[in-house]
């Protein structure tokens, strides 16, 4: 399985559009690492449906993410329907095996960055996270992921 969705750069009267607001071309995934949330500073997967799996500098207990979107005000277009709306993480193991930490819903109406929990007891520590999109907020043509933080102790303490 692909560990990353692929790109959207689109060929459409959209991207000319949006490339105005300098989202001309697809930005790599590595783009949800960024502190930089400016409109079009994203990574876009096509549609709804899409996933990144981050590797950590080193194992951690994963004990919340943060999301990060821009909001409406900021908007080149005045709304934020690309935004992931449901999602998953999971802690994946070096055998590709995953352990669900959550399913959580990012609101558009709250902060542009919002913290969610890790839901259950973690059974081990994990160096690669996964984040699942399983819906935005109406956008048919793709969504974008602005930036994705992970919290956690470290292995060692």
């Amino acid at each position: 399985a692909e560990r990353t969705s692929k790109s959207y750069g689109g060929q459409d009267t959209m991207t000319w559009w949006l490339s105005l607001f300098g989202f001309s071309s697809a930005k790599p995934p590595e783009m949800i690492l960024q502190p930089r949330i400016a409109p079009g500073s994203c990574w876009a997967f096509q549609g709804s449906r899409g996933h990144v799996v981050v590797r950590l500098p080193e194992q951690i207990w994963p004990t919340a993410f943060t999301i990060w979107h821009i909001s409406e005000a900021v908007s080149p277009s005045g709304e934020v329907s690309s935004a992931p709306k449901e999602f998953a993480v999971s802690g994946v193991d070096e055998a590709a095996a995953e352990t669900l930490l959550g399913t959580f819903t990012y609101d558009v109406h709250k902060e542009i960055a919002q913290t969610f929990h890790v839901q259950k007891e973690l059974p081990r520590t994990f160096r690669y996270i996964k984040f699942q999109v399983h819906s935005n907020w109406g956008n048919p043509e793709f969504t974008c992921v602005y930036r994705v933080q992970v919290h956690g102790k470290t292995a060692s303490h």
